[in-house]
């Protein structure tokens, strides 16, 4: 693996961001077309770079020198000649003073639209914004029991990705749990309990917002994930509310910051030799290498990765609070690291080995799934990665529908084709590009 011979080398040696809305009225007042979301005509980063450079009034060249990047890159990058690396997109979208999900023309609206989950989502935003304040002719809570049923029932849902059925759902149970730390308030173990479920199902929400592109959403849903987790008694909530919220810091262009707040939270959480805390600790090793990646930091990244991998030979394969660390992750992360950095025959080599189990989680299949799809298409292995986004789909249709690089795969093999198959025109249409 790149990581490991990166490690043997080494040895050998001893901007406030806007948001899309926004920039779409500012564009139309300037006279300059933004493209829509899931309407974009190309569906490509690309043009989107494109057209925030407009705004901006940037040259090629004023870009590449505030990114860092050559402009005869950038160029190649705009006419869809060339893939992005992360590191790549996180240094254009500061310059740009943009996020990386306005780039990637995150939220989907028309795609959402059909299946209405725009619509659900205002009640879940405004049952956070109320947690605090129950209405007065609220009626009691569940017992803890089943509240904590219904908090395992909404994470099975979740590994699943069944994105309509946790959203519908999501309003009621964030209330009733506001309301049971209210009732459990007395220090001891039922108040720990409350506020476990509390911090469970606002990671449910945040990881749902995330995953369909509303971004304000899921902040906030961490932000009350983070007040929550430290109630709970549990050591690893706390870790697993920074592990998630890393990831926000990655679509605001702050790797560094993911990669901090990974390292204080190993810093917290002691390894008491606990197969859970164990595969925590191992999550979040695994983040910290795929942001490393991303900033265009190798070394860290290999040295992140070479300590996930040793943790998860001790570790074997784990699915505690839903996150499935062990061997066969660190594959699917080494995958997917590959592929952030354009290094597509490493990614497909180490494809090449992974078997998946029938019973692994369908999101983490998918997401495999998914970064095989992109490598072959860079490769031009064409019908193979559209073989791929179909294994994807079938695996976990909504999360495959929603995730940004499904829509960059497709826009790419739709451009790469003069006459695309019948297939993947459908697939197109069905996602949204």
């Amino acid at each position: 693996m790149w990581w490991r011979a990166w490690k043997l080398v080494r040895r050998s040696k001893t901007p406030a961001h806007l948001n899309a809305s926004t920039l779409r009225s500012v564009s139309t007042a300037m006279g300059v077309s933004m493209s829509d979301t899931a309407s974009a005509a190309p569906d490509r980063i690309g043009a989107r770079i494109r057209e925030f450079r407009a705004l901006r009034d940037y040259s090629l060249s004023e870009l590449g020198r505030r990114a860092h990047v050559s402009p005869s890159l950038l160029s190649r990058i705009e006419n869809g000649e060339r893939a992005l690396s992360e590191s790549v997109l996180a240094a254009v979208a500061r310059a740009l003073a943009v996020s990386v999900s306005v780039l990637r023309g995150q939220p989907y609206i028309q795609t959402l639209q059909k299946e209405q989950l725009d619509a659900l989502l205002t009640p879940i935003s405004t049952a956070f914004d109320d947690w605090d304040l129950p209405p007065d002719d609220a009626p009691p809570p569940r017992s803890l029991d089943a509240l904590e049923d219904e908090v395992r029932r909404l994470r099975a849902l979740r590994v699943k990705a069944q994105f309509t059925e946790i959203a519908g759902y999501l309003p009621g149970l964030v209330s009733e749990l506001a309301l049971a730390t209210q009732v459990h308030s007395a220090p001891g173990r039922d108040r720990e309990r409350a506020y476990a479920a509390q911090a469970e199902v606002s990671r449910t929400a945040a990881i749902v917002a995330y995953r369909i592109g509303y971004m304000d959403l899921a902040r906030l849903a961490l932000s009350r994930m983070a007040v929550a987790a430290p109630q709970s008694g549990d050591p690893r909530q706390v870790a697993i509310e920074r592990y998630e919220r890393a990831q926000m810091a990655a679509d605001s262009s702050r790797l560094d910051r993911g990669v901090s707040l990974m390292r204080h939270s190993l810093r917290e959480l002691d390894d008491d030799g606990t197969r859970a805390t164990r595969a925590v600790r191992g999550t979040l090793q695994l983040r910290a290498a795929t942001l490393s990646a991303r900033r265009g930091d190798e070394s860290g990244a290999a040295d992140w990765m070479g300590e996930a991998a040793e943790l998860a030979e001790e570790t074997g394969e784990t699915r505690d609070y839903a996150l499935a660390f062990g061997p066969l992750n660190v594959h699917l992360h080494e995958i997917a690291t590959a592929g952030d950095q354009n290094n597509y025959d490493e990614a497909l080599a180490v494809a090449s080995g992974v078997r998946l189990p029938d019973d692994y989680p369908p999101t983490r299949a998918a997401h495999f799934w998914i970064d095989k799809a992109r490598a072959e298409t860079w490769t031009a292995r064409n019908d193979e990665a559209v073989a791929s986004l179909n294994a994807a789909r079938a695996a976990s249709p909504q999360l495959t529908r929603y995730h940004h690089s499904v829509h960059e795969t497709v826009a790419t093999l739709l451009r790469a084709r003069q006459r695309p198959s019948s297939e993947l025109r459908d697939y197109a249409l069905w996602c949204g590009v």
